[in-house]
């Protein structure tokens, strides 16, 4: 029997499926890894914002994550929504000694501009959760909270990056441009060397879910054995196909189509 790929999202749900869970098992499953999931919070969203917010008794998402480790091979996992600190010490506390690949997506703010996570606890993911980091995937207004710091240029980003590798203590990190101007231009440091993974900006409003998106395609790439930068370079396409064939679907910022690379394929 073919070895089975395994890769875990612990997060926020997303009933319109454009984000969150819902996001990150799609993307698992079209890059042929098996999805699993830990919801921490349940979220009443659409494409137009946020609605309402129900976060898991804490005994639940403990419940989850053993009912997963204990019996579940994961090759690797991504975290999404955590939205308080006890959520957080619990995570770390399950994860701080496994040997596989945990990728963040640092998720503070919705699409749509609602917070997702409480003030105090963005400290504690500063201090005690990106140490833990194989990969963090912060946009710019999610650097900037890291490092609390103002990034403006591509300079800025490279900065920030490996300041979240030195001064936080991830593996990597991953800053990405979706909120600068012109071509969509990403950096990866490595601990080493700053990478760039660059791809034309596409002019649309539909990105609904494109942060959980990206970061669950690195971690579907990691589960499989691929390399940081391998990931990081498919995961980039993967995503900036789902956001050229994204849906015009809802009132707001619609979802990306995460079988666009299928879509793509299946015409050649």
């Amino acid at each position: 029997m073919k070895q089975v790929s395994c890769a875990l999202t612990i997060a926020g749900t997303d009933p319109s499926g454009g984000a969150g869970i819902q996001a990150d098992l799609k993307t698992f499953q079209e890059l042929r890894s098996y999805g699993m999931s830990v919801i921490t919070s349940v979220v009443a969203q659409n494409t137009t914002g946020v609605q309402a917010v129900h976060h898991l008794p804490l005994e639940m998402i403990e419940q989850q994550l053993e009912s997963v480790f204990s019996d579940m091979p994961v090759n690797a996992f991504k975290t999404g929504m955590i939205a308080n600190i006890d959520m957080m010490e619990i995570i770390a506390e399950k994860v701080q000694d496994l040997e596989i690949p945990f990728i963040m997506d640092p998720v503070m703010v919705a699409t749509s501009g609602d917070p997702l996570i409480a003030e105090d606890a963005r400290h504690f993911l500063r201090e005690h959760l990106l140490p833990l980091t194989t990969i963090v995937t912060p946009n710019i207004p999610e650097a900037e909270s890291i490092t609390e710091r103002n990034i403006e240029t591509a300079e800025d980003m490279k900065e920030a990056a490996v300041e979240i590798v030195h001064k936080y203590g991830a593996q990597a990190a991953l800053v990405k441009g979706g909120h600068s101007t012109g071509d969509a231009v990403d950096f990866l440091y490595d601990g080493n060397k700053v990478h760039t993974f660059s791809a034309p900006r596409i002019q649309t409003k539909n990105t609904h879910g494109t942060g959980c998106t990206l970061s669950a395609a690195i971690t579907a790439y990691l589960s499989q054995g691929y390399s940081l930068y391998e990931s990081v370079n498919q995961a980039k396409q993967f995503v900036t196909a789902a956001i050229e064939h994204s849906f015009e679907l809802g009132q707001g910022s619609g979802p990306t189509n995460h079988w666009a690379t299928r879509q793509v394929e299946e015409r050649l």
